[in-house]
């Protein structure tokens, strides 16, 4: 985008809010990924890559790099193929203090935490609901006083690594029906992301974002 790749955005912005150690999954073409990027030090990061054979889907790949991340719970994972420049990245600490807080107090671990975005023109329909602070799936929403509004999924969230416990090492697993497994227990929480994003997942989308000032 304007002369600097996707993945260069949400690193810069890493590296500005205190990050460390990234990992980039990938699959299609993740040589050229790692030519580019190569060790991080560029950007003031440690950059490690978990490279699939086969695409796993993104739970899949999730799942993969578990053994490269280690976390001790909670992560946060974005999509490479949004375009978020100015996300809120030095608030994600901030969101993992008080979900480990919550779980000192004795309340329910809290696996995810989504940042949700208005409907693209692309997705009407949208992904979600919220209710803050929970996010709902449609099977919930029968059961629950929940605003008719949906949102979209932006790609960017916070997981907690047992998540993705359930997941058999090197197989396919989307990250949706996940997700909507844990929402039905109340174990998902979410917001509106307040900052320009951008759903960059085809030629066109990329060359009309181009165009843009």
């Amino acid at each position: 985008i304007h002369g600097k790749s996707l993945l260069s955005y949400h690193l810069n912005g890493l590296a500005k809010a205190g990050f460390k150690k990234v990992v980039i999954n990938h699959a299609w073409l993740g040589h050229c990924i790692e030519e580019q990027i190569q060790d991080g030090s560029s950007f003031g990061l440690s950059v490690q890559y978990s490279a699939e054979e086969v695409a796993l889907e993104t739970a899949g790949g999730i799942a993969q790099a578990l053994h490269i991340m280690q976390p001790q719970d909670y992560f946060l994972v974005i999509n490479g193929d949004t375009f978020m420049p100015l996300f809120p990245f030095d608030q994600i600490t901030n969101i993992v203090d008080r979900l480990r807080e919550d779980i000192a107090e004795g309340l329910p671990t809290l696996l995810a935490h989504l940042f949700l975005v208005p409907n693209p023109p692309h997705h009407p329909q949208g992904d979600f609901y919220l209710n803050p602070p929970f996010v709902f799936s449609d099977d919930q929403l029968a059961n629950n006083a929940l605003s008719q509004q949906r949102y979209t999924f932006s790609g960017a969230g916070i997981y907690h690594r047992s998540l993705f416990s359930q997941i058999t090492p090197l197989s396919k697993a989307a990250l949706a029906p996940i997700l909507r497994k844990a929402m039905g227990s109340l174990l998902v929480e979410g917001e509106i992301l307040r900052c320009a994003w951008h759903d960059v997942g085809t030629p066109d989308r990329l060359l009309a974002l181009n165009q843009q000032r």
